[in-house]
């Protein structure tokens, strides 16, 4: 026993010294690769004045050309660059992928040791900063970090730094998932406490309210702003049809019409009236309408790949980009990577379908601007397989052609531009047709400002972000959005009342009205937070992200939740990131609030009767998992006997004893 022992200390010890070994060589091979990339950078810009015109020469020629030209018009600016620029800058151009930032604020350029899963992936599995900008010549990232805003604006100076190095200066284009919301998702959204708290899409949409909807894209866009995000990946125009959805939170509801409202809102907010350089450019997801997926399972998966209209109700899910998103002029487009089985002539994913890219949005709906893939549709990575859905069997190169000539301009989640030029110089992929990409990419860099000056004051990013004015807007809007599902004069609850928290994260919120109390039957009230169902899944890395899967509670969740609002008049509180099966609870409850994204301390407000819940459902609660399954996925409130209505929304009546 002992001679075991000792071996398998050895052999311990052993192994780590291997992983301390393999990460070092790892780790200087990566120096190594860095130090050479950034010798292929430049002098920086120096800022020159000519004939009284002050401009970055970004070219370093000391002459003023006329892309460098602040006075120039837009498309003379845009040609001129694209005359300049070489088949690889343009490739590198046509590309948008993650990139690592370190907790540091720094470029991510070397594997790191962390518990940070996120951070982790960034050193591990995506190029480094310095090989995608000086190597790739590419331009375009979305960063996932989530760092306070000194942080935030110093890595933005850093890049662009970096970029302004490049043969030609061209400033990069930082892009985001949506950052104002709790939930972190790298696949869908990334929780920024240093901006302020807002509910989710389906909160604003309960809200029904397109003037506060304008007003949170305003804010976001002074934030993005502030620390040099140019880009949003986002608004989600899909339609929450499919109860199932793994994706429903980021959408505005099932309903057509409240979602085009809210859409167009939404994009006004952050580009304003008309894109400049104080806006965000909104690239608004994920045409011609994701959410109707067989069986509600999620495209970014193989098993979710179909999507299907059993009720043929295609032109429903293409509503809020018609009404909405186009009314806005939304600069950017984004297909899903699902494919509209039996819609088009062939059953292949949307970035590849040339009847949606150009017969129906370019030919049809008249869209010029940028259409950027979804991301990681062509190759492989230690993540995912490249989710080129009905064209697997293509080879790398043959799905790059096929995303061009089905209308696309950009690809997101990729740094492969060495795979246009190969296309290119093989015959195979014209010249001409990456220029009319090209300039669709710089159209937007110009007007965003950023060839002017990408840089921005670190110090006043700290002031803005994140201020009280910002967050007092935030908490408003969750309050406002809060949905009262039932309530059988409970609500609001007299101050004073004693109160036994199940679920809250800060149950101290509710000393400021009444008494906490540590065991139920010292309790007046029982006030329970739940969240929404679903499977946990872990057969690919982003599954633990996406919750999918059922609606219902299991017999466990539910005796577990039954037996504690049984014992005393209760509260129940639901966070839905999708529609929940709230049956049997509500039986049990004399009081029901749904919420999208309400903070303790708002929900204390609302409990007592401070603030009250004015929102409506964005979408109808199923009353049973038969119910759920026998609706049609592209249709929206078809579910039989729902428990509560899409639109319902009681609220507090002059009965109200908060005092």
């Amino acid at each position: 026993m002992k001679k075991l022992l000792r071996f398998l200390k050895y052999l311990f010890f052993g192994l780590i010294v291997l992983l301390v070994v393999g990460y070092l060589i790892i780790y200087l091979l990566a120096n190594r690769a860095s130090n050479k990339n950034m010798d292929l950078l430049g002098p920086e810009a120096p800022t020159l004045t000519q004939n009284g015109k002050t401009y970055r020469d970004l070219n370093k020629n000391g002459v003023l050309d006329t892309y460098e030209d602040p006075e120039a018009a837009l498309e003379s600016r845009v040609e001129d660059l694209l005359s300049q620029m070489s088949l690889e800058e343009k490739a590198g151009t046509l590309f948008i992928n993650m990139i690592g930032t370190t907790s540091k604020g720094e470029p991510m350029e070397k594997p790191i040791l962390t518990t940070d899963i996120v951070e982790l992936a960034a050193s591990m599995v995506f190029p480094s900063n310095s090989e995608m900008i000086a190597r790739k010549k590419m331009n375009s990232f979305n960063i996932l970090a989530s760092l306070d805003a000194d942080l935030m604006a110093k890595y933005n100076n850093t890049i662009q730094k970096m970029a302004e190095r490049t043969r030609l200066g061209i400033p990069i284009t930082v892009a985001t998932d949506p950052r104002h919301g709790t939930d972190t998702n790298p696949g869908a959204g990334l929780y920024t406490p240093a901006f302020s708290q807002w509910p989710t899409s389906l909160g604003l949409a309960a809200s029904h309210d397109t003037n506060l909807v304008r007003q949170f894209g305003d804010i976001a866009r002074q934030e993005y702003r502030a620390i040099g995000i140019s880009l949003a990946l986002h608004p989600m125009a899909d339609l929450a049809t499919e109860p199932r959805w793994g994706r429903i939170n980021g959408t505005f509801g099932e309903d057509a019409w409240l979602s085009a409202q809210m859409t167009k809102a939404y994009v006004l907010g952050f580009q304003g009236d008309s894109l400049d350089d104080n806006g965000v450019a909104c690239m608004t997801k994920h045409f011609s309408g994701g959410g109707p997926q067989k069986n509600g399972e999620d495209a970014h998966f193989p098993y979710g790949k179909d999507q299907v209209y059993p009720g043929n109700n295609f032109d429903y899910h293409v509503i809020p980009f018609i009404e909405g998103a186009f009314p806005a002029k939304t600069a950017q487009i984004m297909p899903y990577y699902g494919i509209p089985i039996g819609q088009t002539s062939e059953d292949v994913a949307f970035a590849y379908n040339k009847d949606i890219i150009t017969g129906l949005l370019r030919d049809s709906l008249n869209f010029d601007g940028v259409v950027c893939t979804d991301w990681a549709i062509i190759s492989d990575s230690r993540l995912n397989e490249g989710r080129a859905w009905g064209l697997e069997h293509l080879t790398y190169k043959e799905r790059v052609k096929r995303v061009f000539d089905a209308g696309c301009d950009q690809f997101g989640g990729e740094a492969i531009p060495e795979l246009i030029v190969e296309l290119v110089e093989e015959g195979q992929l014209i010249e001409q047709r990456l220029d009319v990409s090209v300039k669709r990419v710089l159209r937007d860099k110009f007007r965003l400002g950023l060839f002017d000056n990408p840089y921005v004051d670190v110090k006043k990013a700290m002031a803005l972000v994140g201020n009280q004015k910002f967050r007092k807007a935030g908490k408003h809007a969750q309050a406002k959005s809060t949905v009262l599902l039932k309530n059988k004069q409970l609500l609001p609850l007299k101050h004073g009342a004693k109160i036994f928290a199940f679920g809250m994260q800060e149950p101290e919120r509710l000393e400021k009205f009444g008494q906490v109390v540590n065991r139920p039957e010292d309790a007046d009230v029982i006030v329970i937070r739940i969240k929404t169902p679903y499977d946990e899944r872990d057969e690919y890395f982003l599954e633990q992200f996406f919750h999918q899967g059922r609606l219902f509670y299991t017999e466990s969740e539910l005796q577990e939740i039954l037996e504690l609002i049984s014992q005393k008049p209760s509260v129940v509180v639901v966070n839905l990131e999708r529609p929940a099966i709230l049956t049997a609870i509500d039986a049990e409850a004399e009081a029901m609030l749904a919420e999208f994204g309400t903070s303790d301390e708002v929900l204390a407000d609302l409990l007592f009767g401070e603030k009250r819940p004015e929102g409506q459902m964005p979408f109808e609660l199923p009353s049973s998992w038969e119910a759920v399954q026998k609706q049609l996925e592209d249709v929206p409130y078809d579910s039989e006997n729902p428990l509560y209505p899409y639109g319902h929304g009681l609220r507090y009546g002059p009965s109200d004893h908060s005092n």
